[in-house]
């Protein structure tokens, strides 16, 4: 069973910036295709963003030219930077599996942009 922490949320302002962290232990990941999800109140989990294990990534439409995802194998961890928020960011972000594996939610981090 993985656990999967999520770290670097904040308060930031529109326009402003923030790197995400997800960093797994317990056991490693064995699909190839990690992603970031955010949840806002009285909605669904939505992707947000993709990353293969040969490095290719994908975008949700909402985000794409915004956010950036990478992956560091040594330390087994998944970053999203995200920059040029906007209100409409604001959510709890999540990191799991591609498609998630239900059980291995994290608690998220927050994630607030104000106007």
């Amino acid at each position: 069973q993985v656990q999967l922490v999520e770290s670097g949320g904040g308060l930031v302002q529109a326009g402003g910036s923030l790197r995400l962290s997800c960093a797994a232990s317990g056991s490693s990941f064995s699909i190839n295709v990690v992603g970031w999800y955010r949840q806002a109140p009285g909605k669904q989990r939505e992707e947000v963003a993709a990353i293969f294990s040969g490095g290719s990534t994908h975008y949700g439409d909402s985000v794409k030219s915004r956010f950036t995802i990478s992956r560091d194998y040594a330390k087994n961890t998944v970053y999203l930077q995200m920059n040029s928020l906007k209100p409409e960011d604001t959510a709890v972000y999540y990191c799991n599996t591609v498609p998630p594996q239900q059980g291995d939610w994290g608690q998220g981090t927050q994630v607030t942009v104000s106007s």
